[in-house]
Formats: structure tokens, C-alpha cells, sequence
């Protein structure tokens, strides 16, 4: 059994929610407080949350973390 780990990003918009809300569906769970940061480049406001699950599978690199 393996912990893995992701860091999910997106625009300050709903589809930042629903990435998180998908991903709490698929039994990740939340790891530490959301993050909001200023894209200067970009204009826009992003966020960031991490997420961590519990899986029967031994951590490798090549894991696809999203299929988990």
C-alpha cells in the first residue's frame, strides 16, 4: 500500500471546484489549506490544493496519479 500525492491548480473559477470536487469523489483526500496566488503574467488569480489517497498499488514513477 502506497501514499500519493497531487497538487491540483487551476483559475480562480468554478473549474477549480469541480477539480477538487472530482477528486474528493474518487476518494482523494484534502492535504493541508488551499493556496490562492496572482498570475502576473496571466492577469488572473489561481489556486491550488493538495490532495493525498491511500492505494493497494506500490508508488512509481510512471503512475498516472489522476487514474488512481
Amino acid at each position: 500500500m502506497s501514499t500519493i500525492y497531487r497538487l491540483l491548480t487551476e483559475d480562480d473559477t468554478s473549474a477549480f471546484c469541480h477539480k477538487v470536487s472530482d477528486a474528493l469523489a474518487k476518494g482523494w483526500q484534502l492535504h493541508g489549506s488551499p493556496s490562492i496566488s496572482f498570475d502576473a503574467a496571466r492577469g488572473v488569480m489561481r489556486c491550488a490544493q493538495a490532495v493525498t489517497k491511500e492505494v493497494e498499488a506500490d508508488y512509481h514513477p510512471e503512475m498516472k496519479l489522476g487514474q488512481q
